[in-house]
């Protein structure tokens, strides 16, 4: 069984915006494809979600309106804006050169 990663402030928010990439969601929903997508490797902590969640909001990089989910419950869902779309190339790329090159340091021989 795997186990579950804490997740760092900034892979969170790059976490939350590749995710609302897809569609609009949300937050539980965006809890659950998170962990769908990492095959129950990542886990986010719901006291972790929501801050920064309304972080984003407040970034105007994601925008929130209230709806109902799945199961008739009042949810705000949430989607990305151009400005997070923009943000999310940016970490994307970032993401991309740190992770190769700590990939190049592992594997180092």
């Amino acid at each position: 069984m795997a186990s579950k990663v804490d997740l760092l402030q900034g892979t969170l928010d790059l976490l939350i915006l590749k995710t609302l990439d897809l569609r609009s969601n949300h937050g539980w929903g965006i809890s659950q494809r998170i962990q769908q997508i990492s095959r129950e490797v990542l886990s986010v902590n719901q006291g972790s979600l929501y801050p920064a969640l309304a972080r984003l909001e407040e970034q105007g990089l994601i925008s929130a309106e209230w709806g109902t989910s799945e199961n008739n419950r009042r949810a705000r869902f949430y989607s990305m804006t151009k400005s997070g779309r923009r943000q999310l190339e940016t970490e994307t790329a970032h993401w991309i050169r740190m992770s190769d090159a700590i990939n190049r340091i592992v594997e180092a021989v």
